[in-house]
């Protein structure tokens, strides 16, 4: 709401530097300006605006792979990951927006310093309470709303006031029928003045107003105006007087709290980023707090706007903004209840990554998947309070929370950010025990998954000694599982036969189908091929697709018709390779599994060749390679698979001449990728469309 002013000054600077930063109070508006600022940039960045929320993450070590996660960067190689991002923004023209950057600001600066330098068509919109401090930064104080009487510029005369206009449309959501004529424009003054026309504090203000009158809620304020007084948290540079404000509303909102709220908001300050009720339960309910009593006391704390509602596909959600979490915190830590309340989240995210590990082969991968996705920022937390906290190398919870999460790192691809933590994990954690045993595996999955074939190769003997000192047939087939891929990666046919014969031969007479089972299975499959035997490659797959069918699972099964796909490719059966590669095109996007999605539109692009349909062929080469150039690694780094994309050009180039076959593939590559997939899915039809400006973009 109004912030003309401001937006103008933004363009302004933006005119003349590629990195502008927002600073200010908590709570003065930074991010709903940057917004504003992202949505109406002029002129549009050519590929798109980029929305970066860094509230959740603890630690910087993290910040390239949450600037990589944002933008359609699905990195599986083993590069640096701000290598990676530099490399991916080398070449475009995009708006980046970093939004809270205060509690990272070291990490943010060197790395905002490193984009910067990559990449010529980067602008950085930044949101800290605090500036970055490089040369190239222009700075932007953003000050509260402008409110009637009050000295200096942020006075004003004319027209409705901007904070007089925010309180009354936030009332009006708070009290259906709320006029300006029924409160009172002149004690809707008073009690912007009270609060300074920060909008925070007014919009804490707003939700009162179901209980008070507005001059009710001024005399209360102005009675209790030092309620908060200084926290631990230090005052940044940023921080104009008027953060007494603030201050002063959040205390007082507290105050107004039942004691039952209070204690909810200290405890729920643990989460990161959002959470579900069924969380809020598990982690905060105890004898003060029952069970029963959480969701009416989620209900009031969102009517009082201490919390966020947000409805989601997959329910309802709640999150806290960063200045009110803080203020839970500093509650948290007076009660002596942060260690305890942290050891509930971490149990909570443990039993749900048991959850997951326990039920990913069956149907539903695809709501595990968008589950997962949603509690990344939780995991992130929990990994890390296992790992910094005094006991944590003794109690194996980081080790067991590592090896359940792996449908998290390896089926949902966050590779790199998996081998990260076990890595770590491992390191703190050295004592033999079939917890290790599960976070090895974990590791060696990431590893595979980023086809770091000699490292796997190295974990996969660790494991396999581990399985035989410890004795765990388990742990053992996780070490062949390793093994195989890795032999896989490697070309080589011979040994990844020989090691799925032996986790067949182990997994004989299991009640239920488990991971290294049915990766056996593909496994045999893709040593087939290896071998140009493919009907052979064909027919290992009947028992795969049977088991995967009877248990719902997908995953597994979408990778096996990849590679009946690419049997058939052999065999010159190119409808046949276009029926599977397209059943696996559309499992594998809808599993959000990116590598899987463009491996089965290169064999797309390979059939349409075989059936004559050139033009096609480099469309769709041009849609695989937009996915590829998220992960960093052609073609899985498979050569059998590299000498076939590479063959399927050639023929495509040479059918249709160099600008034809180049105007083709540029057509792929930059096509909106819903689009991109939903044309490979066709057996006909037109071209996908360009993507245009702002269809990639994710603003948050």
């Amino acid at each position: 709401m109004g912030r003309s002013a401001e937006l103008a000054q933004i363009r302004r600077l933006f005119g003349g530097a590629r990195l502008v930063t927002l600073t200010g109070v908590g709570g003065v508006g930074k991010t709903r300006l940057a917004l504003r600022a992202a949505y109406e940039a002029q002129p549009s960045p050519r590929d798109g605006t980029w929305w970066v929320e860094l509230s959740p993450l603890r630690r910087g070590s993290l910040l390239a792979h949450t600037i990589a996660e944002a933008l359609p960067l699905a990195d599986r190689s083993t590069r640096p990951m701000i290598d990676v991002v530099a490399d991916y923004l080398a070449e475009r023209e995009l708006l980046l927006v970093l939004d809270t950057c205060e509690h990272l600001i070291d990490e943010c600066a060197l790395t905002v310093e490193t984009l910067l330098a990559a990449a010529p068509g980067l602008r950085i919109l930044v949101t800290s309470r605090r500036r970055l401090n490089l040369f190239a930064e222009q700075l932007l104080t953003v000050t509260p709303l402008p409110v009637p009487g009050l000295p200096g510029p942020r006075h004003t005369t004319g027209g409705e006031a901007d904070a007089v206009a925010l309180l009354v449309a936030r009332a009006a959501e708070a009290v259906p029928g709320f006029t300006v004529a029924d409160a009172g424009h002149a004690d809707l003054v008073r009690l912007c003045r009270r609060l300074d026309g920060l909008p925070l504090a007014i919009e804490l203000a707003a939700a009162r107003l179901r209980d008070l009158s507005v001059t009710e809620l001024t005399d209360r304020l102005e009675d209790r105006f030092a309620v908060l007084g200084e926290t631990e948290q230090a005052v940044y540079e940023a921080d104009p007087p008027w953060h007494q404000a603030l201050r002063t509303a959040i205390g007082w909102s507290h105050e107004l709290c039942s004691p039952a709220e209070r204690l909810l908001w200290a405890r729920l300050s643990v989460f990161a980023g959002s959470f579900d009720a069924e969380a809020a339960r598990q982690v905060c309910a105890d004898q003060r707090l029952p069970d029963h009593t959480v969701l009416p006391l989620l209900t009031a704390l969102a009517d009082k706007s201490i919390l966020i509602w947000e409805p989601t596909g997959a329910g309802e959600r709640y999150r806290m903004l960063d200045t009110l979490r803080e203020y839970g915190a500093h509650w948290l830590r007076g009660l002596g209840e942060d260690a305890q309340v942290h050891r509930a989240h971490l149990r909570h995210y443990l039993a749900v990554a048991r959850h997951a590990d326990a039920s990913w082969i069956g149907p539903d991968q695809p709501a595990w998947h968008d589950r997962l996705t949603g509690e990344h920022d939780n995991f992130r937390a929990a990994m890390e309070f296992c790992l910094t906290r005094p006991d944590g190398p003794h109690d194996h919870s980081a080790l067991e929370l590592g090896g359940a999460l792996w449908v998290f790192w390896y089926p949902c691809g966050h590779p790199q950010e998996g081998r990260h933590y076990l890595e770590r994990a491992l390191a703190a954690d050295t004592e033999p025990s079939a917890v290790r045993d599960q976070a090895l595996w974990a590791c060696g999955l990431a590893m595979v998954a980023q086809g770091d074939a000699e490292a796997a190769a190295a974990l996969a003997r660790e494991c396999e000694a581990a399985a035989g000192q410890l004795g765990d047939e388990d742990a053992a087939a996780h070490a062949r599982v390793i093994a195989m891929c890795v032999a896989g990666i490697r070309g080589e046919a011979d040994e990844t036969l020989s090691l799925v014969r032996s986790l067949l031969a182990g997994q004989r007479g299991a009640e239920k189908p488990t991971f290294p089972l049915l990766m056996a299975h593909l496994g045999r499959s893709h040593g087939h091929n290896l071998a140009g035997r493919h009907a052979d490659a064909v027919a290992a797959l009947e028992q795969l697709r049977t088991v995967c069918d009877r248990h719902g699972e997908r995953w597994v099964r979408a990778w096996g018709d990849i590679f009946q796909s690419q049997a058939e490719l052999a065999r010159g059966r190119f409808h046949a390779a276009q029926v599977h590669a397209r059943a696996a095109a559309e499992v594998k996007y809808r599993l959000h599994d990116p590598q899987g999605s463009a491996s089965a539109v290169d064999v797309l692009a390979s059939a349409s060749c075989g059936l004559g349909q050139e033009r096609r062929a480099a469309h769709l080469l041009g849609v695989a390679q937009q996915i590829w150039d998220t992960l960093g690694r052609p073609q899985a780094g498979v050569p059998e698979w590299v000498a076939a994309r590479r063959a399927c050009e050639e023929q495509a180039r040479a059918a249709l001449g160099d600008d034809a076959y180049q105007a083709a593939f540029d057509a792929g590559y930059h096509a909106d990728l819903h689009a991109g997939i939903t044309y490979a899915l066709t057996r006909h039809g037109p071209l996908a469309p360009p993507s245009g400006h702002g269809t990639r973009d994710r603003r948050g």
